[in-house]
């Protein structure tokens, strides 16, 4: 059962992906954010808090088996190659100046 949900996961694409893993994003920030609300009973804080944050985790753990070891490393250097080309560019417009 487990190795059928791998391979349906592993054969949607890389943006598919990206997009699960992108997700896992405001489920963290509203399984925490949920704790300040004083209007909501502890029960319920944390029912909700265990509620997101589980799917939290699903996202990031569902994401990162679509992408797999080739696409993470494939997400890695598309950070490394923006940040490159945001430092030559802030040299360029420096070199300019001067």
């Amino acid at each position: 059962m487990l190795e059928k949900i791998k391979n349906f996961l592993k054969g949607l694409s890389f943006r598919t992906g990206v997009v699960i893993l992108l997700l896992c994003i405001p489920f963290y920030i509203l399984s925490f954010a949920q704790m300040a609300f004083p209007f909501l009973s502890p029960q319920v804080k944390g029912v909700l808090w265990v509620v997101l944050f589980g799917l939290a985790k699903t996202c990031q753990y569902g994401g990162l088996t679509i992408l797999g070891v080739e696409g993470v490393k494939r997400l890695k250097a598309k950070f490394k190659r923006k940040k490159e080309e945001e430092e030559e560019e802030k040299e360029e417009s420096a070199n300019s100046q001067s």
